[in-house]
C-alpha cells in the first residue's frame, strides 16, 4: 500500500472549502479603522495630530496601534502614537 493508498483510507477530519473562498492575508477587523486613519493622516498638516476617540475603536487600542503598525511599514509611512484614558493619538513622524 503506497502513502497515498493510505491517505484516502483514512477519513478527512477537517472540512475542506473552494480555495478562492479562503479568507485572503489581513483583511480582518481591523482594515476598515486601519484605512481609515491612513486616510486621515493622509490630510494631516505638519504639526497636528488624530485624536481618536478609544470608544470607537472596534479593538482595543494596543491591536489597532499593532494594525497600524504592520499597514504603515508597509508603505513605508512613518507615524507615531500616543494616548490617554479617552483617546488614541496619531501622526506623522
Amino acid at each position: 500500500m503506497t502513502d497515498k493508498d493510505e491517505a484516502q483510507a483514512v477519513p478527512m477530519r477537517f472540512e475542506s472549502m473552494r480555495q478562492v473562498d479562503v479568507p485572503k492575508g489581513r483583511d480582518g477587523k481591523h482594515k476598515k479603522i486601519v484605512l481609515q486613519v491612513l486616510s486621515d493622516i493622509s490630510h494631516l498638516e505638519p504639526g497636528s495630530a488624530l485624536k481618536i476617540p478609544l470608544s470607537e475603536l472596534p479593538d482595543s487600542k494596543e491591536n489597532i496601534r499593532s494594525a497600524l503598525s504592520r499597514a504603515t511599514k508597509q508603505r513605508e509611512i512613518e507615524i507615531a502614537t500616543s494616548s490617554d484614558e479617552n483617546f488614541l493619538y496619531v501622526w506623522k513622524a
